[in-house]
This record gives C-alpha cells, sequence and structure tokens, in this order.
C-alpha cells in the first residue's frame, strides 16, 4: 500500500480492516510505499496505530515518473503515488516474489488469505491476478486516435483472451515474473506514448489495461466491489453490486471519510465508518495523537 497524508485516514482503516478479519494475523507482512517529497513520519504513525504488526517503509522517487505524468480526467490520478506500484519489483526487497496490493480507500471483510490464495502459477503470461469486468465498454478507456491506429489495435493481437477492463487497486502480483519480464519498462514505454499522442485519459491505470489485458488472471468479483466513490467527476452514491462481498472499494472521486466529516455520506459509508480509527470513541487518545503528528509533519 502507499500512504501519503491526504489518504492516510483511509490506509489505517484499510489496514485494520484487513487485521481484523484475518485468520492469521502472525503471517502478515506490510510494505508501505512514501514519496520521496513527504517528510511525515509514517512509520512512527503505523507503529503506534497498530503495535504488533510487521511492516517495512520504502520511498518511491517521485522523479521517477514526474517528467512522465501526463494531465488525467482528475487532479488526484496525476498523484506520482499512484504510478508507484509500477514500480514494486524494484523498490521492494529482491526477495519479496509476490505481494497483493493494495489501494488506501479499500475494507477488507473476508480473510485476506484468500486472496493470497490465488494461483498465478498456470502459466508463466499471467504475471497478475485481479477481478475482470468484461462487460464494461473497454473502449471508452482509450481515445479516438487510440483505436483509429492500426499500430496501436496490434498490440491486442495473439492475445487467448479478449481483454477485458480491470481495476488496478486490487491485485495479486508476481514481482518474480515482474522482473524477468521487465514489466517497469514496458509501462514506462506506453507513458511516453501517452506524452506525444494522447491516447488516454485515466492517469496510471491505461498502461496497465494495454500491457496486461487479455492476460490476467481472473479473481472473483467479490474481492472488488469498487466504483462506490462515485465516478471520476461526479461525488455521487453508489450501492454495492450483488453478489457476496469480500472488499469494497471507495474508487472514484468521493471518500467515505471526507464524506462523513462533510455530514454528507452515502450509505455505504456507513459500511466504512467502524474501521476508520480516528473516530472510535476508545481511540480518542489515539486520535490525538496521529492528528498532533499530521499537524506537526
Amino acid at each position: 500500500m502507499t500512504l501519503d497524508l491526504e489518504y492516510l485516514r483511509g490506509s489505517l482503516a484499510a489496514v485494520h480492516s484487513v487485521v481484523k478479519h484475518t485468520s492469521c494475523p502472525e503471517n502478515l507482512f506490510f510494505h508501505f510505499i512514501i514519496s520521496s517529497e513527504s517528510d511525515a513520519d509514517f512509520a512512527s504513525i503505523v507503529q503506534s496505530s497498530f503495535p504488533s504488526l510487521k511492516f517495512k517503509v520504502y520511498v518511491f522517487n517521485v522523479r521517477l515518473v514526474n517528467a512522465l505524468i501526463s494531465p488525467s480526467i482528475r487532479e488526484a490520478l496525476e498523484n506520482p503515488l499512484n504510478y508507484a506500484r509500477s514500480y514494486l519489483a524494484d523498490l521492494l526487497d529482491q526477495g519479496v516474489e509476490r505481494v497483493i496490493y493494495l489501494d488506501s480507500d479499500v475494507i477488507v471483510v473476508d480473510d485476506i488469505q484468500k486472496l493470497w490464495k490465488v494461483s498465478l502459477k498456470d502459466s508463466s503470461s499471467k504475471v497478475i491476478g485481479a477481478p475482470e469486468y468484461c462487460h464494461a465498454n473497454f473502449t471508452r478507456y482509450f481515445s479516438y486516435e487510440f483505436w483509429s491506429s492500426s499500430e496501436f489495435l496490434k498490440i491486442f493481437e495473439g492475445k487467448k483472451k479478449r481483454p477485458c477492463y480491470f481495476n488496478t487497486g486490487v491485485m495479486v502480483m508476481d514481482l518474480g515474473k515482474w522482473r524477468k519480464g521487465e514489466y517497469t519498462k514496458r509501462i514506462e514505454k506506453w507513458m511516453k506514448v501517452q506524452k506525444e499522442r494522447r491516447i488516454y485519459e485515466l492517469g496510471s491505470l491505461p498502461p496497465f489495461l494495454l500491457v496486461f489485458g487479455g492476460d490476467v488472471e481472473p479473481i472473483e468479483h467479490r474481492w472488488n466491489q469498487h466504483g462506490l466513490g462515485g465516478d471520476n467527476v461526479a461525488d455521487s452514491c453508489r450501492s454495492l453490486h450483488p453478489g457476496p462481498v469480500s472488499l469494497m472499494h471507495w474508487s472514484g472521486k468521493g471518500k467515505p471519510w471526507k464524506r462523513l466529516d462533510a455530514k454528507k455520506p452515502c450509505l455505504v459509508d456507513y459500511l466504512w465508518k467502524p474501521y476508520d480509527l480516528y473516530l472510535q470513541h476508545d481511540h480518542h487518545h489515539h486520535r490525538h495523537r496521529i492528528a498532533k503528528r499530521l499537524a506537526d509533519s
């Protein structure tokens, strides 16, 4: 997971939810990525929030991506930390072969071990696993120039299955295969193309679709009930999708902590609230301590 001041409240709630619902908390290890431009003491904040949690904090040099980031449909999507997921294989210790990547605006309500057990071993091409949404209109994630270019359309030829939309906020990632296939360079290539040709609008997601579309290990939809924050422009309320739920994801413009503070919550935001360490009455002193750390930062 990434940590920054704007989304810290969401990140702590997400960690809280993972710890609360796992059957083997002793098996958890968190890798937290922070920006090289931040001087906040995130390690102390996490330690004080979860004294028994095993974790490590890594610093992401944002200069690696600053020159590659293009304007997006929403300013928040231009945050360099959004691109850190593309550099995990280089950032994390080389002995780390596999991780689950989670966005900061998620709540896990199931045992994370079930997600960890998803197999990526059946095919050398399966580097990541994620819930896919093949009913979504894949074409809308790219510009007219992209779809009118025979050069670009060739990238989807030869795939065993048609590419489908998937959300990069929840992924099982094989970092060993990632390193061998040099996937960071493949993603950077499309970011460079975007700077010259403007082939998409949505920040860090489209390069993943271009590189992995058609080669994703499908995971049950229950592991990413996404879109609970509305769309990328309007902060609108949405309900849960039909079916079982293991993970709720407030992707989109609206974030539950902001809507709750503004006294304009959506119904689904009340499902996030029990994991909010800032608001629980038995964490009053803890909340004050975090607030002080944030003020000092």
